[in-house]
This record gives structure tokens, C-alpha cells and sequence, in this order.
């Protein structure tokens, strides 16, 4: 009709969206007639009718194509919106149509997700018995006497270090920052120990040299000289010491650009440590344990709160484990697991209420897998909050994203980055009605944050969420735009927009607002621009998604992936592209670190929440879409680290 100048094109786009707009908020599937065609003039019928009293109802049959009528012939809840009568002469009045062909209907796309395993009221009925007053006695009680070991001042260094590495990997060294720092601080401080342990005991010094570097504390690789040859390459004798291998391996990953003898300790040691598994040279059943699992994925990148649980099990088989550290690790452990656990049940209710799972039937329903990523940035008891808005924030960005990715025709896409752009409640008269669901279930949502935030610190900051949620949409109609132009973006292309659209820097601008610490005027300068740590955490978590989901996205015909732009860019196997995207992310960690060294002027904490982004994104797509798909290994995690407590005997 467009065509043949009755309607603009402008006309056809706005009628279709309204008739989609009639049938989702309940009018049944219109009837589709052929339309009296006469002189090649096309007639527009007009009926009006009354709906309620006083009211009245104007409704225009309009052609989505080219030749076919849509008529609405029933209200919701049974009304009927046309009398018999009326029906009955508008089919007479078209029996003679000449127009024959078919209507295009719009074809959305499907990600053929299934259901949430996690049903709301099972959620609910889970409790925990470690949230007694009887247990936080018994911790606190613990908590003394490990202190009490930390302060022992005529502890041997290498011990010290060892207590040090033992609490961080059972997940209790939260508990003693303070006294972590200044022991740490102290040896770095002295400096003595480097040549008592020159060229001889290897483990001690790649373990002194991996808590000081993520301590932030710029160690220089050349203190491993010593154990290298003159023709730059690791010694011989140490390729049977697997105790000191694994520790080397793991100090390895802390390497940042152009450090050429960590890159060498780095193969040195992999190379190593896999024959010696192989051949089980010089290790016992605990000791093979561990260097398996380092080799599948290094400690430096994985997931803190699933490393705690899975060192607990390995610290209790090990011949030196000691019994109050152990006790401590599980009570400890259980009692805050059962704090997440009622933060995952208030979150769960929050998304209930909201709607989405049911109104939203074609995104994925993941509000439990959303909150796990919160659990991996921030496990620590006193961040609460940070933990459950991070919940709420994940949920909509993957409800969005599915809009973009799946659901959204090209015109929908551009008029809802347009109202999220615009952040004006008014913008959702032109969206259809699944997308005012989105927005104003967003625009709720992140107003409400920003609200918090202005009532318990006494400034305005939806300005930075509205910034990163708009930039976030834009990033998202990009791709939609290549999906629907066919085009194929280059890599560069690709990950200068998939940088973006992987979320991180608008999750970590809401983390940053919701953890309990002081802001300052340079760091609110610096977080309104995009600061090292959102870029490189960012590429790791756009990366580790691509090898994880890009096999399931291409079936649904996705735009192509890193991996796929590079192979159309250098014609190399999918193979080949997959070991380059491994490379890119073993980079982007060493641009990372340097984050570790760096004046900065955010704190710490949130420097460590950035990279637990990209640690999270390589334990969730370790094998596969472990966000998408629920019920494999992430089930395991999810039940380890929420509903399973530790048995305490």
C-alpha cells in the first residue's frame, strides 16, 4: 500500500506497531480478509462502536501488507468489539476482494530458552539453621584465636606467608585485612628474604612473590634469575619439584606487559607440570588434585567464593591441616551462605513482582544465576546491598538483552534506545507493550537505586546511571543493526562495541554506588569516563562469553562473534580463532594487573570488584553457556555456594 502512494511508509510501520500493541495487551489474533480493491484506490474502513458506557471506541482496519485486512473481533475478557450486524456487512463488502496474496507478518526470532529450574516458591522455602545466635558466638570465639596466630611475632616468615595463603583461600581473610596488610607489608618492607631464598627454595619465593603482587605491591621478576640458566631458561633440577612448578605457575599470572621471564615461567611450568601429572612424578593424591585444577583454569582467574568451597574439601585431606582453621573455614562459610540465601529469596520477590518471567516469556528467566554473579563480585557479609542490587541490575540487563538479541524488530529497537536515551516516562506511549514493560520496570527499578542512594549519602546520581544504561542500548541497537543488515563486522569493530554491550561498565558504575565506602570528587571524574579496569574487565567477560555461547548463538542466527570475525578477517579454523581469543584474554589479564600497581583513585576493593567480573565470566562460560543454560554445571555451583551448607563433622 506504501507502494502505491495510499499510505507513506512512515503510516505502515506506526499501524503495525499498533496492531501488535492490540493483540499483547489481550484482543484476540485479528481475522485477515481481503480488501475491496477498486480503480486501485484502496478504501480504509472506519467503524465505531460502543465499548463502556459514555465511551466510545474508533478503530481503523489497517493492511500490514499489501492486500489483507486485520479485524479485531473480540475484546479481553470476551467483549465483543464489533456487533453481528456490523461483522456480517463489512464480510459481504469484501467477498469480492481482487487481492489474493499473503500477509507479512513480523517474524521474531526465539532463543529457545527453557524455564527457570529455580521455582519462586521453592526459593522461598529454603532456610538456613546457620543464621543462629548460637553460631555467630561460636565464630567469634574462632575468630580470636586465628587472630591470636597472626599476631605471633617471632613466626618464621615462610610461615607467615603459608597462614596468609590458607585463610585467602579458605575465604576467611576478610576477617583480618588489617592484619594481613601490615604482615605482608612488613616483608615487603625488609626485603630480606629474596636472597635467603636465592636460587634455592623456589616454592617460597613464588609464593612470597604472588601475595605481594596481589597485594599491590610491584615485586620485580628478576628475583626468579636465580633459578634460570644463563641462556634465559628455567634450570633443569627444578622440573621434579612440583610443589615449587604449581607455585611458579600460579605467581605467573600475575605478570603484566613485556615481563618475558614470567611469560617463560608461565610455559616453563605448564609444560612441567602436565608431564609430571602424567608420570606422577613427585606427587601425592591432594598435591595431583590441585595442579589439575590449575591447569583447567589458574587461581588468579577464578571465581573467589567457588575456590573457597573447593579448597575447603582439599584443605581437610591435607596431612598439616589445622583443625581451627578448618572449623572456622565451614562455620564460617555456612553462616554467610546463609545470608545470601535471604538475599537471593528478597530478590527473587523483587523479581515476582516485577513481572518480567511471566509477561516476558521469550527472555531468559536467570534471577538466581544473576544474583550468583553477585556472589562472585562482592561475597563479604557487609556487602549486602551491593549484592542484591547487583541481582536486580543483572536480571534486567539480561531481560534487554534478549529484547535486542531476540524478540525486537529494528523499529522497536531504535524507539526503545530512544526512550531509555531520553529517560522520560512519556517515551512509553510510542513502545509496544512488552517493551513498557521493560522500560518502565527499569526505569522504576534505577530510580529507586538512585533514590537510595540520594536519601543515605545526600547526592544525585542518576545522571551516571542513565548514561551507561543509554550507552548499554546503543550498543545493543549496533548489533541489532548488523544482524539486520547482514553486515559483518571486523574484530577491532566488533570488541570496540562488544566492550560496551557486555554491560560491565554500567555494572560497575551501580557497584560502585552501592558498596559502603567513601566517594570523591576524582573518582566520580574518573568513573564518567571509561577507566582501565571497566575496558579490560569488559573484553575478559565479552571473550570468555563468545568461546562459551557463540556454537548456540550462531544456530539462531546471532551476529557473528570475536571468533567469528577473526576467522572471516584471516581465514583461519575455528580452532585457531578460539586459541587467539584465549591469547587476547591472557593480554587483556596483564593490562588488568597493572591495575594492581597503579595509582588510582578508586579504592582497592572496587579495583578487586572489577576483576571479579572477568573471573566470574570464565567460571560461568567455563563449559559452555552456564548462564543460559541452568541446569548443568552451574546448578552444582549454585546449590554448593547457597543451599548446601558444609557439614561441620
Amino acid at each position: 500500500m506504501a507502494e502505491e502512494g495510499f499510505w507513506t511508509e512512515k503510516d505502515m510501520k506506526f499501524i503495525t506497531a499498533w496492531l501488535q500493541d492490540l493483540v499483547a495487551v489481550g484482543y484476540q489474533q485479528p481475522r485477515l480478509m481481503a480488501i475491496l480493491t477498486k480503480g486501485n484506490r484502496l478504501r480504509l474502513w472506519m467503524a465505531r462502536m460502543r465499548v463502556t458506557a459514555g465511551r466510545h471506541f474508533k478503530m481503523a482496519f489497517a493492511m500490514l501488507s499489501s492486500s489483507h485486512l486485520c479485524i479485531f473481533t473480540a475484546r479481553p475478557h470476551g467483549r465483543q468489539l464489533f456487533s453481528q450486524r456490523t461483522s456480517s456487512k463489512l464480510c459481504a463488502s469484501l467477498n469480492g476482494a481482487k487481492a489474493s496474496t499473503s500477509i507479512q507478518t513480523v517474524v521474531r526470532r526465539s532463543g529457545n530458552y527453557k524455564p527457570s529450574i529455580w521455582e519462586h516458591h521453592y526459593l522461598q522455602s529454603l532456610s538456613s539453621v546457620y543464621s543462629g545466635e548460637e553460631y555467630t558466638r561460636r565464630a567469634e570465639n574462632l575468630k580470636k584465636r586465628v587472630k591470636m596466630m597472626l599476631e605471633q611475632v617471632m613466626m618464621d616468615p615462610l610461615d607467615q606467608l603459608e597462614l596468609v595463603d590458607v585463610l585467602q583461600r579458605l575465604g576467611l581473610s576478610y576477617h583480618f585485612k588489617d592484619e594481613i596488610s601490615k604482615i605482608l607489608e612488613v616483608i615487603f618492607s625488609n626485603n630480606c628474604n629474596w636472597d635467603k631464598w636465592e636460587g634455592e627454595n623456589l616454592y617460597a619465593t613464588a609464593l612470597q612473590f604472588r601475595l605481594l603482587r596481589q597485594q599491590g605491591f610491584h615485586v620485580p621478576q628478576d628475583v626468579f634469575k636465580s633459578f634460570m640458566s644463563e641462556n634465559g631458561k628455567f634450570k633443569a633440577c627444578h622440573c621434579g619439584d612440583t610443589k615449587g612448578l604449581l607455585c611458579l605457575y600460579e605467581a605467573s599470572y600475575f605478570s603484566i606487559e613485556g615481563e618475558s621471564i614470567l611469560e617463560e615461567a608461565k610455559d616453563f611450568t605448564t609444560r612441567h607440570l602436565k608431564k609430571n601429572l602424567e608420570q606422577n612424578i613427585c606427587m601425592d593424591k591432594n598435591l595431583a588434585m590441585q595442579v589439575s585444577h590449575s591447569l583447567e583454569l589458574p587461581l588468579h582467574w577464578r571465581m573467589i567464593r567457588l575456590e573457597n568451597r573447593w579448597f575447603i574439601d582439599v584443605y581437610e585431606r591435607r596431612p598439616d591441616t589445622n583443625p581451627l582453621l578448618l572449623e572456622f573455614a565451614k562455620l564460617d562459610f555456612n553462616m554467610v551462605q546463609a545470608k545470601h540465601l535471604e538475599e537471593v529469596k528478597q530478590v527473587a520477590r523483587w523479581w515476582k513482582n516485577i513481572g518480567f518471567a511471566e509477561k516476558l516469556n521469550f527472555a531468559r528467566d536467570r534471577l538466581v544465576e544473576n544474583y550468583f554473579w553477585s556472589i562472585g563480585v562482592f561475597f563479604e557479609p557487609q556487602f549486602e546491598y551491593g549484592r542484591t542490587s547487583a541481582g536486580k541490575v543483572n536480571a534486567l540487563i539480561t531481560a534487554i538483552d534478549d529484547v535486542y538479541d531476540v524478540y525486537g524488530t529494528l523499529e522497536e529497537l531504535e524507539l526503545f534506545t530512544d526512550a531509555v536515551k531520553r529517560w522520560d516516562i512519556n517515551a512509553i506511549d510510542q513502545l509496544p507493550y512488552y517493551m513498557k514493560l521493560c522500560f518502565l520496570g527499569l526505569y522504576n527499578s534505577v530510580n529507586e537505586m538512585a533514590y537510595d542512594f540520594l536519601k543515605d549519602e545526600g547526592s544525585s546520581i542518576i545522571s551516571f546511571f542513565k548514561k551507561r544504561w543509554a550507552e548499554l542500548c546503543e550498543a545493543y541497537l549496533i548489533e541489532a543493526k548488523w544482524y539486520y543488515s547482514g553486515y559483518k563486522p571486523t574484530l577491532k569493530e566488533y570488541l570496540e562495541n562488544a566492550c560496551m554491550s557486555i554491560a560491565v561498565p554500567l555494572m560497575l558504575v551501580h557497584a560502585y554506588f552501592s558498596i559502603p565506602s567513601p566517594t570523591t570528587k576524582e573518582a566520580l571524574e574518573c568513573l564518567d569516563k571509561y577507566p582501565s579496569i571497566f575496558q579490560c574487565s569488559g573484553m575478559v567477560l565479552r571473550l570468555a562469553d563468545d568461546l562459551g555461547t557463540s556454537p548456540d548463538e550462531m544456530k539462531r542466527g546471532d551476529v557473528p562473534k570475536s571468533i567469528q570475525c577473526y576467522m572471516y578477517e584471516t581465514g583461519a579454523s575455528e580452532e585457531e580463532a578460539r586459541d587467539y581469543i584465549k591469547h587476547l584474554i591472557d593480554e587483556t589479564w596483564k593490562k588488568m594487573n597493572e591495575d594492581l600497581f597503579s595509582v588510582s583513585p578508586f579504592s582497592k576493593t572496587f579495583i578487586s570488584m572489577g576483576m571479579n567480573f572477568g573471573r566470574v565470566a570464565q567460571c560461568l562460560y567455563q563449559y559452555g553457556d552456564g548462564h543460559g543454560v541452568e541446569d548443568g554445571e552451574t546448578k552444582g555451583r549454585v546449590v554448593s555456594l547457597l543451599i548446601e551448607p558444609i557439614p561441620l563433622v
